[in-house]
Formats: structure tokens, C-alpha cells, sequence
């Protein structure tokens, strides 16, 4: 395909979209393309997420008398099954886009690939490796206790289970706002762990991968982690059903890579792509301070002055809002030398 009908590369070889990130049409008043932007609210990763889910209803999570008793047997069977998924998935967009590179640098926002960096600030120097055994060790173990500790509370009736055959007028809607849900928590979260403190000891663990790739989508600090996959634990407190947690989880689980593919697009065929949906968080990785939310469907960084949307226009308000801060740095700076 040819990335430049849809974009532009700069001289480094970096791409990005000719078309500015948008939120959500229903906030803006444009009525007209909701219809489109319903489409790509359910298809393709929403109804992934929630075939998923319905699987591991199916044929992983076992039966409601075994998960009211806490085991290690079915919480490892639960960790085995999240960790090949994860393999799975995670790795053939690395295999296939980052290994073989099989569209080389069509559609990719940063034009470098990790493996050609070595740093410092990775395991072994190697930011996929690195990626990968933070993966591992911290965030599929966090994802599993997460998951292992909302079905013993659902399983021993600690938390409001509804069924579908009463319920399915509110549990439909509850599906509907699931990625509402993650939109608000994931952006409480992140602002949080941009605060000076949390930034230099717990979040800058995952922005050590500032040209993120598939392996950095989990890779985080234990703290980071558990926060992160606490979002599950929404559906103990609002009337819910196991079903629907787990269709949250994997939003979070699975739905991670969104965000770290590098890519605006993956080429299945010469002439059909898979949007990512990865703009936003990977101008979060550039700037740094932008876009601590996910893909606008509750606007809370164009409420908060934090939206950056791509365009030039957004780069000086960044610019500027960085000045604004660093002048109230330097004034407070001075009154605390002038009060010593």
C-alpha cells in the first residue's frame, strides 16, 4: 500500500496521518459521522475483545463450585492461558511487522525499530527483551491475581451477579460503556503516575520505550501494573456479570497493544489494512505530557487542556502550555531562594 495517500513522512523517515485524532463525534455536535464512528467502536477490537471473553467463559474460567475456593491449580491454569494468548497475539504482530518486517516503514510513526538501539536503561540493554520479561514477571501475574480475585468475589456472591435472561437490557448497556469505563480509569490512573514522584519511580519504567513497540504494551512497574488491571474491579462494585469483567479485562489485557503497535496500519493484503487506533498513545510517547487518556470517547484530556490531535496547531499549544509550567516552576523556585 501506498502510506503516503495517507500521510506524510518527514525527512527521518517518520509518518503520521494526514487526518487530526478526533474524540468522539456525539461530544462535537458532528451527528453525520457517527454512523462510521460506531463502526469502528465495535469492529474489529471491541468484538475481539468480546469474543474473547465469551471463549474463556466458555472453555478457560471454571466451574462457579471450583472458583469459590481459592487454588493455585485453577489461578496457574488461568496464568498459562493469559500468557500463551498474550505470546500469541503480541507476537505475531512482532514477528510478522518488527522481525520481518513485512511493510518495513509504510505507516509507522517512527521510522527506527528497538532492536537497532541498544540502551542502557533496558534489561540487557535490549528494549525487547526488556519488554518482554517485564511482561512476563510483573503485568501477566498482576493481570491473573486481578482476574483470579473478581471471580472468587463474583463466585461466592460478594458482588451483584446478574444474569442475562432478567438483566440483559442493563447488561447490554454496561457492554456498551465498557470502554467508557476504561477511558476515565485508565486516564485517573495515568495522570496519577505523572506526578513528579510516581513518574520517576513507577511510570518512567514504561516510558523508557519512547518508539514503543508491540512487547512495551505491558511492560510496566509492579505498582503501575496493579493499578492498571485494578480497572476490572468496577464491575465488584456496579451490578455486573463475569462475562462483562472479563470483556473489561481484556480491553486491558489484549487491548494494551492498541496503543504500543508503532504502526497506524498493518497491511493484510496489498490492498487491505488493519487500523491500529495507536495515534493518540503514541504521541503520548512522544510528548510525554499529552493524551493521558485513550481515544477520546470521554474527552477528559480536551476537558483538561491535555489533547494533542497531531496538527502543528497543537504542537504550539503544547509548547505553550510547557512554557506556562516552566515559568511557575522558576517563580516558585525564586520565592523559595528569596524566603531562605
Amino acid at each position: 500500500m501506498d502510506d503516503l495517500k495517507y500521510g506524510t513522512r518527514d525527512k527521518r523517515g517518520n509518518w503520521s496521518p494526514n487526518e487530526k485524532a478526533q474524540i468522539a463525534p456525539f461530544w462535537t455536535g458532528n451527528f453525520r459521522e457517527i454512523g462510521h464512528w460506531l463502526i469502528d467502536y465495535v469492529w474489529p477490537w471491541n468484538a475481539f475483545h468480546v469474543a474473547t471473553a465469551l471463549l474463556y467463559w466458555v472453555f478457560v474460567i471454571p466451574d462457579v463450585d471450583t472458583l469459590k475456593t481459592l487454588s493455585w491449580g485453577w489461578a496457574l491454569w488461568l496464568f498459562l492461558v493469559n500468557g500463551v494468548c498474550i505470546f500469541v497475539m503480541y507476537g505475531a504482530v512482532e514477528f510478522f511487522y518488527y522481525i520481518k518486517r513485512k511493510q518495513g516503514t509504510r505507516f509507522k510513526y517512527n521510522a527506527k525499530f528497538p532492536a537497532e538501539h541498544p540502551s542502557d536503561v533496558f534489561w540487557f540493554k535490549s528494549q525487547n527483551l526488556d519488554n518482554f520479561l517485564r511482561t512476563y514477571l510483573i503485568s501477566i501475574p498482576l493481570w491473573t491475581l486481578c482476574e483470579v480475585i473478581a471471580l472468587w468475589v463474583f463466585a461466592n456472591g460478594w458482588a451483584t451477579w446478574l444474569n442475562w435472561e432478567d438483566n440483559w437490557l442493563w447488561l447490554g448497556v454496561l457492554v456498551l460503556l465498557v470502554p467508557a469505563i476504561h477511558e476515565v480509569h485508565f486516564f485517573c490512573i495515568h495522570r496519577l503516575i505523572h506526578t513528579p514522584f510516581l513518574y520517576k519511580h513507577v511510570h518512567s519504567v514504561h516510558h523508557n520505550s519512547i518508539n514503543p513497540s508491540p512487547w512495551s504494551s505491558l511492560s510496566m512497574h509492579p505498582v503501575e501494573s496493579a493499578l492498571y488491571f485494578a480497572e476490572i474491579f468496577w464491575h465488584l462494585i456496579i451490578p455486573s456479570n463475569p462475562i462483562v469483567m472479563l470483556f473489561q479485562l481484556h480491553g486491558t489485557g489484549f487491548g494494551a497493544i492498541n496503543g504500543h503497535i508503532g504502526f497506524d496500519k498493518l497491511e493484510l493484503t496489498d490492498e487491505k489494512a488493519l487500523d491500529s487506533h495507536a495515534y493518540i498513545h503514541y504521541l503520548h510517547h512522544k510528548y510525554f505530557e499529552v493524551n493521558y487518556g485513550a481515544d477520546g470517547l470521554v474527552p477528559l484530556d480536551k476537558w483538561f487542556g491535555y489533547w494533542h490531535d497531531g496538527s502543528k496547531e497543537a504542537d504550539e499549544r503544547m509548547k505553550e502550555r510547557f512554557r506556562k509550567k516552566k515559568e511557575r516552576i522558576n517563580a516558585k523556585s525564586g520565592r523559595a531562594r528569596g524566603a531562605a
